[in-house]
């Protein structure tokens, strides 16, 4: 056989063994890529629950601090009725909590 022919096959061998390991290295690529995103959004799934968990918790204390604040204007309110003096002292103690 002549020597450009062996030429010829041995570049496309080379041809071939390059185009098998670029496939091998994307297909690697693609498989850590996939992790990472897999990962990413684990993270993420955990930090959702972490703030709807807060955001509940948040809602649940303002619930109490409104329950609060109801109960200590309903004693406020029966403080001034049986006090004479109380609706002063009343407006009073609102300008307090306002300043």
């Amino acid at each position: 056989m002549a020597a450009w022919i062996w030429i010829v096959i041995a570049i496309g061998v080379l041809v071939a063994v390059a185009l098998v390991a670029l496939g091998a290295t994307r297909g690697r690529d693609k498989r850590r890529r996939r992790e990472q995103a897999r990962e990413l959004r684990q993270e993420a799934e955990r930090r959702t629950r972490r703030a709807e968990e807060r955001e509940r918790v948040a809602q649940e204390q303002a619930q109490e601090a409104r329950d609060a604040r109801k109960a200590a204007d309903e004693a406020s309110a029966h403080a001034d009725e049986l006090d004479p003096d109380g609706a002063a002292r009343s407006d009073e103690s609102v300008a307090e909590r306002s300043a």
